[in-house]
Protein backbone atom coordinates (compact mmCIF):
# COMPACT_ATOMS: atom_id res chain seq x y z
CA UNK A 1 0.00 0.00 0.00
CA UNK A 2 1.47 3.37 -0.94
CA UNK A 3 -0.95 5.78 0.82
CA UNK A 4 -3.83 5.66 3.26
CA UNK A 5 -5.31 2.93 5.42
CA UNK A 6 -7.31 -0.19 4.54
CA UNK A 7 -9.19 -2.75 6.61
CA UNK A 8 -9.90 -6.29 5.48
CA UNK A 9 -13.34 -7.17 6.82
CA UNK A 10 -15.57 -10.21 6.88
CA UNK A 11 -19.10 -10.45 8.23
CA UNK A 12 -20.10 -13.46 10.31
CA UNK A 13 -23.40 -15.27 9.77
CA UNK A 14 -24.76 -13.26 12.72
CA UNK A 15 -23.80 -10.03 10.96
CA UNK A 16 -20.86 -9.17 13.22
CA UNK A 17 -18.06 -7.40 11.37
CA UNK A 18 -14.63 -8.97 11.92
CA UNK A 19 -11.56 -6.95 11.02
CA UNK A 20 -8.99 -9.42 9.72
CA UNK A 21 -6.30 -6.87 8.94
CA UNK A 22 -5.56 -3.19 9.35
CA UNK A 23 -2.93 -1.90 6.94
CA UNK A 24 -1.38 1.50 6.45
CA UNK A 25 1.05 2.98 3.94
CA UNK A 26 4.15 0.83 3.53
CA UNK A 27 2.45 -2.40 4.55
CA UNK A 28 1.35 -5.38 2.49
CA UNK A 29 -2.40 -5.93 2.26
CA UNK A 30 -3.90 -9.43 2.21
CA UNK A 31 -0.63 -11.35 2.29
CA UNK A 32 -2.46 -14.20 4.02
CA UNK A 33 -4.26 -14.86 0.74
CA UNK A 34 -1.12 -15.34 -1.39
CA UNK A 35 -1.18 -19.12 -1.11
CA UNK A 36 -4.88 -19.64 -0.38
CA UNK A 37 -7.24 -21.14 -2.94
CA UNK A 38 -9.98 -18.71 -1.78
CA UNK A 39 -10.03 -15.84 0.68
CA UNK A 40 -13.32 -14.13 1.39
CA UNK A 41 -13.19 -10.63 2.77
CA UNK A 42 -13.77 -7.08 1.68
CA UNK A 43 -11.12 -4.38 1.53
CA UNK A 44 -12.53 -1.17 2.99
CA UNK A 45 -10.62 2.09 2.72
CA UNK A 46 -10.42 3.70 6.15
CA UNK A 47 -9.06 6.83 4.48
CA UNK A 48 -8.21 7.92 0.96
CA UNK A 49 -5.85 5.13 -0.15
CA UNK A 50 -3.66 4.07 -3.02
CA UNK A 51 -2.46 0.50 -3.48
CA UNK A 52 0.01 -1.15 -5.81
CA UNK A 53 -0.53 -4.78 -6.76
CA UNK A 54 1.25 -7.75 -8.25
CA UNK A 55 -0.83 -10.40 -10.01
CA UNK A 56 -0.91 -13.54 -7.89
CA UNK A 57 0.43 -15.80 -10.63
CA UNK A 58 3.40 -13.48 -11.17
CA UNK A 59 4.11 -13.31 -7.42
CA UNK A 60 4.06 -17.09 -7.06
CA UNK A 61 6.36 -17.51 -10.07
CA UNK A 62 8.79 -14.96 -8.63
CA UNK A 63 8.84 -16.79 -5.29
CA UNK A 64 9.53 -20.09 -7.07
CA UNK A 65 12.45 -18.57 -8.98
CA UNK A 66 13.95 -16.39 -6.23
CA UNK A 67 14.73 -18.08 -2.88
CA UNK A 68 15.73 -14.70 -1.38
CA UNK A 69 12.29 -13.27 -2.20
CA UNK A 70 10.59 -16.32 -0.72
CA UNK A 71 12.76 -16.06 2.40
CA UNK A 72 11.99 -12.36 2.83
CA UNK A 73 8.28 -13.04 2.42
CA UNK A 74 8.47 -15.89 4.95
CA UNK A 75 10.20 -13.55 7.41
CA UNK A 76 7.46 -10.98 6.87
CA UNK A 77 4.77 -13.61 7.49
CA UNK A 78 6.57 -14.79 10.65
CA UNK A 79 6.58 -11.22 11.96
CA UNK A 80 2.85 -10.97 11.22
CA UNK A 81 2.22 -14.18 13.19
CA UNK A 82 4.21 -12.81 16.13
CA UNK A 83 2.22 -9.56 16.02
CA UNK A 84 -1.10 -11.45 15.88
CA UNK A 85 -0.14 -13.62 18.85
CA UNK A 86 0.94 -10.58 20.86
CA UNK A 87 -2.34 -8.83 20.03
CA UNK A 88 -4.34 -11.87 21.13
CA UNK A 89 -2.50 -11.94 24.45
CA UNK A 90 -2.97 -8.21 24.98
CA UNK A 91 -6.70 -8.46 24.27
CA UNK A 92 -7.00 -11.26 26.83
CA UNK A 93 -5.94 -8.82 29.56
CA UNK A 94 -8.81 -7.34 31.55
CA UNK A 95 -7.90 -3.71 32.22
CA UNK A 96 -6.92 -0.75 30.08
CA UNK A 97 -3.82 -0.31 32.25
CA UNK A 98 -2.64 -3.89 31.78
CA UNK A 99 -3.32 -3.80 28.02
CA UNK A 100 -1.39 -0.54 27.69
CA UNK A 101 1.48 -1.89 29.81
CA UNK A 102 1.73 -5.01 27.64
CA UNK A 103 1.57 -2.99 24.42
CA UNK A 104 4.26 -0.61 25.66
CA UNK A 105 6.50 -3.48 26.79
CA UNK A 106 6.57 -4.77 23.20
CA UNK A 107 7.57 -1.33 21.90
CA UNK A 108 10.29 -0.32 24.37
CA UNK A 109 7.84 1.88 26.28
CA UNK A 110 7.29 4.31 23.41
CA UNK A 111 3.83 5.78 22.91
CA UNK A 112 2.73 6.75 19.41
CA UNK A 113 2.39 10.44 18.60
CA UNK A 114 -0.66 12.13 20.07
CA UNK A 115 -2.50 12.15 16.72
CA UNK A 116 -2.30 8.33 16.65
CA UNK A 117 -3.81 7.64 20.07
CA UNK A 118 -7.17 6.69 18.57
CA UNK A 119 -5.39 4.00 16.57
CA UNK A 120 -3.75 2.79 19.78
CA UNK A 121 -7.15 2.65 21.50
CA UNK A 122 -8.42 0.61 18.56
CA UNK A 123 -5.44 -1.75 18.79
CA UNK A 124 -6.12 -2.23 22.51
CA UNK A 125 -9.87 -2.67 21.89
CA UNK A 126 -10.75 0.12 24.32
CA UNK A 127 -12.55 3.38 23.79
CA UNK A 128 -10.40 6.41 23.06
CA UNK A 129 -11.80 8.01 26.22
CA UNK A 130 -10.70 5.06 28.38
CA UNK A 131 -7.21 5.26 26.90
CA UNK A 132 -7.06 9.04 27.44
CA UNK A 133 -8.09 8.58 31.09
CA UNK A 134 -5.37 5.95 31.58
CA UNK A 135 -2.72 8.15 29.96
CA UNK A 136 -3.80 11.12 32.09
CA UNK A 137 -3.57 9.04 35.28
CA UNK A 138 -0.01 8.08 34.37
CA UNK A 139 1.02 11.72 33.93
CA UNK A 140 -0.02 12.53 37.51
Amino acid sequence: MTDGAVRLERATHAGVRLILQRAVAGEIVAEASCFAARYHCDAVAASSSRLAYVPLKRFRQACALDPALLSAFAQHLAAQVQEARARAEILALKTVASRLDAWLSLRDGALPQKGQWRDLADALAVTPEALYRELASRRR
